[in-house]
């Protein structure tokens, strides 16, 4: 097994541990990240029905055209913003933050701060 699988299997064990007690809901949905070498996601979900309610991610193409996308740092404070934007048109003003199993820095922790700096509370 190498360090790759290890590290992978780490994070997945964080991950179980964290959701055991976070439940997203209708007045307060969960906030996910998912943070790939390339990518960043989030999406905000009911677990009461299980449906994504607004998503966003570096792949769409208004975060590609955003001017400062060689950072990847105000890349992701940028999709925290956009999903943030995004939760507010829904009604959405309050959210658990769901790090996935991430340690709480660098892109996950720029998102996070995005989303605060547009408005969501958590």
């Amino acid at each position: 097994m190498g360090s790759l699988d290890q590290r992978r299997l780490a994070r997945l064990k964080r991950k179980k541990r964290i959701r055991k007690s976070m439940f997203g809901t209708q007045q307060r949905p969960r906030l996910s990240i998912f943070r790939s070498a390339k990518h960043i996601y989030a999406q905000i979900i009911n677990d009461a029905t299980g449906h994504t309610l607004s998503s966003a991610s570096t792949l769409e193409q208004v975060v590609k055209d955003f001017p400062d996308y060689k950072n990847r740092i105000s890349v992701a404070i940028f999709v925290g913003k956009l999903i943030a934007e995004r939760a507010n048109k829904k009604g959405i003003k309050k959210v658990v933050f769901d790090r996935n199993g991430f340690l709480y820095h660098g892109r996950v922790k720029a998102v996070s701060d995005g989303a605060r700096e547009a408005g969501l509370d958590f």
